[in-house]
């Protein structure tokens, strides 16, 4: 049991590192639509460090967590993209 959480809580660690890494393309990013998408992803990873957690722990209030935190990310791309499409 220990084991089992215990990698994944290694895999944890290793979203976390690609969070750092997509949150330098989006300080960094040339456009503003390479920023949005780089948002996007730092929110999917959470989303799965969300899921990765509550599966090492048994608990299932992260995965109710991830599923709210998803939609909401879902509904503010679409409006960063709707407001992207206005501006081009």
């Amino acid at each position: 049991m220990i084991l089992l959480a215990s990698k994944f809580i290694w895999v944890a660690i290793i979203l976390i590192f690609l969070i750092f890494i997509c949150l330098i393309r989006a300080i960094l990013g040339p456009t503003v639509p390479d920023r949005v998408v780089a948002l996007d992803t730092i929110n999917t990873l959470a989303t799965a460090i969300l899921v990765m957690l509550g599966i090492a722990f048994e608990e299932i209030i992260y995965i109710d967590v991830a599923i709210v935190y998803v939609l909401l990310s879902f509904v503010s791309t679409l409006y960063f993209s709707k407001q992207l499409e206005k501006k081009l």
